[in-house]
C-alpha cells in the first residue's frame, strides 16, 4: 500500500461487519447482546430526560422573570431530581459501553493473536515483510478499533434519537429554527470533509512512524552489548534520530492541518450559542413565546446541531479510526494470504512412517523471479543412515531445510516424511523461551511421562548437567539467553529434540556452536536411542560421523555421495 493513499471500501466495512457478526455468535455473544440491549435502553434514558430537563429549564427561568417564587423553588427541585437521574443514567452507561468494548477487545484480541499463531501468520507475514509493525496492529490497533467503533455506534444512535427527540420541539418553537439547524449542520460537514481530510493518510502514517521508533529502540535493547562492543552507538543513534525525525515532521503536518480545522469547527461551535438567540428572541420581544423559550431552544438547537454535526465534533477522532481500520484491513488481507501460503507450504507432502525421501523435488527462491535454486532432487533417508548436506547453494540448502519441515511454498514435487509428532528440526539460532527447566524441554502432552531424574541424565548426556544444576531450573523460571552461552543454548535445544523422541532429526548449522568432538558425541547419543539424523552446514561430511552427504550445487544440481 502506497503511503499518499489509504482507502476504505466495501470490502473492509464488509469484514468489519462480518466480525461483528462473528463476535455476536461467539460464546461471549451472549454477554453482549446483554450488555448492548442495556446501552440501548439507558441512551433512550438519557434522551428522556434531556428532554424532560429541556422543558424544566424552560419552566424554571420563565418562572424567574415573572418573580414567581413558588414555581422558581419548585422547578429548582425537579431540576436537581432530573440532574440527579441524568447523572445516574450516563454514569451506568460509561460503565456499560467500557465493559462491552473490554469484553470485544478481549475476544477479538485472543482469536486474532491466536490465529497468528495457529495457521503461522507470523512466518509468512515475516518472510513477505508485506505489511509493517503487525505487532502494534494486533494491540494498539485492535484496541482503538473496538473502544472506537462501540463509541461511533452509540454516538450514531444517540444523535439518532436525540434528532427526533429534539426535531419536534424545535419545530414547535418556530419551523425557520429547525430549517436553519439542518442547513447549518450540512453545510458544516461539508467543509469539515473537505479542510480535514488529509488527516486519514497523516494518522495512518503517524502510526508507523511511532511503531518504527518503538522497534527501532527494541533492537538497540536487543543488540546493547554488540553496539557497545563494536563502538556503533553513534550509528545507533543515527537511526534513533532519524526514526525521532520521521515522527515529529509527520505530526507537525497533522498539527497543521488540526490548525485549519479548528479555525472552522471553532467558529462553528460558538455560532450554535448564537443562532438560536437571533432567531427566537425576536419572537419574545414581540411577545409571542415566553422567556424560557429562548433558553429552551438554545438547548435543542444545540442539540440537534450536536447529533446532525457528528462528522464536525468528531472528525479528528473519525479520520484517525478510518487510519484503524484501514491499516486492519492491510493486516487482515495479508493474513489471509498468509494462511493460505501456510497451507499451501508443505509441498506435496505425504505422511509415511518409515522413511524420508523426495521425489522430484524443484524448489524456487521466494523472490519475484523465482528462480529455480534446485531441480528434480530424488533422494531417500533411510533410517539409521545419517546424512551430511553441504554445498556452495546456500539458498538452496536453507529452502530444502524449510520444505523439510513444511515451511516452503515455492516449488513442486513431493516430499514423504513420517508424521510430524516423529520429526524434530533444530535451526542454527535455538528457540530457548524464558521458562522453567521442564516446561522448556518437556514435548507437548508428556508432562507425567519424563521425571526430572530422567530429564538430568539427558542433560548429562550432552554435557549440560553442571550448567543446569548451578541455576536450579526445575523451579523457578529463567531467561536462559542470559545465563547460558551459544554453546550450551544450542545443547539445551538438542537435549529437547532426544526427550522428544523423534524418528528422524534435522541439523541446521550444528557446526556454529559446537565443536567436533561434541558434534560426533550428540551424533552418536542420537543414533543410539535410534534417531536418524540430517545435518546442514557449509564444511565437508566427515566420514566417522555421516553415512552419506548431499552436496548441492550453484546450478542447482546435486550430488550424492555414498561415504560408507
Amino acid at each position: 500500500m502506497k503511503e499518499e493513499k489509504v482507502a476504505i471500501n466495501r470490502q473492509t466495512i464488509r469484514r468489519l461487519m462480518r466480525g461483528l457478526a462473528i463476535f455476536m455468535k461467539s460464546p461471549v455473544g451472549g454477554k453482549a447482546k446483554l450488555l448492548a440491549a442495556g446501552l440501548l435502553f439507558l441512551m433512550l434514558c438519557i434522551n428522556g430526560m434531556n428532554v424532560l430537563n429541556s422543558y424544566v429549564g424552560r419552566y424554571f427561568m420563565s418562572a424567574i422573570e415573572s418573580r414567581d417564587s413558588d414555581g422558581f423553588v419548585r422547578y429548582a427541585w425537579m431540576y436537581v431530581g432530573v440532574f440527579a437521574g441524568s447523572t445516574l443514567v450516563a454514569v451506568y452507561f460509561r460503565f456499560a459501553e467500557e465493559r462491552l468494548g473490554l469484553l470485544w477487545r478481549d475476544w477479538l484480541t485472543h482469536r486474532t493473536a491466536g490465529l497468528y499463531i495457529d495457521q503461522r501468520i507470523y512466518l509468512h507475514l515475516e518472510e513477505d515483510g508485506a505489511i509493517t509493525n503487525p505487532d502494534q496492529r494486533m494491540t494498539e490497533d485492535v484496541r482503538q478499533l473496538t473502544t472506537t467503533t462501540l463509541s461511533l455506534l452509540l454516538m450514531i444512535l444517540n444523535g439518532t434519537v436525540t434528532a427526533l427527540s429534539f426535531s419536534g420541539v424545535l419545530w414547535a418553537i418556530s419551523p425557520s429554527l429547525f430549517m436553519v439547524a439542518v442547513a447549518y449542520a450540512i453545510a458544516g460537514s461539508a467543509l469539515t470533509i473537505l479542510l480535514g481530510r488529509p488527516l486519514i493518510r497523516l494518522n495512518y502514517k503517524q502510526a508507523d512512524r511511532e511503531a518504527d521508533f518503538r522497534s527501532e529502540l527494541i533492537r538497540v535493547r536487543e543488540n546493547a552489548d554488540g553496539i557497545a562492543l563494536t563502538g556503533n552507538e553513534s550509528r545507533a543513534r543515527a537511526r534513533l534520530m532519524t526514526r525521532v525525525d520521521g515522527l515529529v515532521l509527520n505530526f507537525r503536518r497533522i498539527i497543521s492541518v488540526n490548525r485549519n480545522l479548528n479555525f472552522f469547527t471553532t467558529g462553528y461551535n460558538y455560532m450554535i450559542q448564537l443562532i438560536p438567540v437571533l432567531i427566537v428572541a425576536p419572537i419574545f420581544i414581540r411577545h409571542g413565546v415566553e422567556f424560557g423559550v429562548i433558553g429552551q431552544s438554545t438547548m435543542a438547537f444545540a442539540a440537534l446541531l450536536g447529533a446532525f454535526s457528528l462528522i464536525v465534533t468528531q472528525f479528528q477522532a473519525i479520520s484517525a479510526y478510518a487510519s484503524v481500520i484501514a491499516r486492519l484491513n492491510e493486516y487482515v488481507e495479508a493474513s489471509e494470504k498468509a494462511a493460505d501460503r501456510n497451507t499451501a507450504s508443505c509441498i506435496g507432502c505425504e505422511t509415511i512412517s518409515d522413511h524420508f525421501a523426495y521425489g522430484n523435488l524443484t524448489l524456487r527462491s521466494t523472490g519475484e523471479d523465482g528462480a529455480v535454486i534446485l531441480k528434480d532432487l530424488n533422494v531417500s533417508f533411510l533410517p539409521g543412515k545419517r546424512v551430511f548436506v553441504h554445498g556452495p547453494n546456500h539458498a538452496a540448502r536453507y529452502a530444502l531445510f524449510r520444505a523439510s519441515a513444511g515451511l516452503y511454498y515455492a516449488g513442486k514435487g513431493t516430499i514423504v516424511r513420517p508424521p510430524a509428532d516423529k520429526l524434530a528440526f533444530l535451526t542454527e539460532q535455538p528457540y530457548i523461551p524464558t521458562s522453567t527447566l521442564r516446561e522448556l524441554l518437556l514435548p507437548p502432552g508428556a508432562d507425567g511421562e519424563i521425571t526430572n531424574e530422567a530429564i538430568l541424565d539427558i542433560l548429562e548426556e550432552v554435557g549440560l548437567g553442571p550448567a543446569v544444576t548451578k541455576h536450579d531450573g526445575f523451579e523457578a523460571p529463567r531467561n536462559w539467553h542470559d545465563v547460558l552461552s551459544l554453546e550450551e543454548q544450542q545443547l539445551m535445544a538438542l537435549a529437547r529434540a532426544v526427550l522428544a523422541r523423534p524418528d528422524y532429526a534435522f541439523f541446521d548449522h550444528l557446526d556454529s556452536a559446537l565443536s567436533d568432538s561434541q558434534q560426533k558425541r550428540i551424533l552418536q547419543l542420537m543414533a543410539g536411542r535410534g534417531i536418524t539424523c540430517v545435518s546442514f552446514g557449509d564444511g565437508q561430511p566427515d566420514p566417522s560421523c555421516h553415512d552419506a552427504a548431499l552436496e548441492l550445487h550453484e546450478d542447482g544440481s546435486w550430488t550424492w555421495t555414498e561415504l560408507r
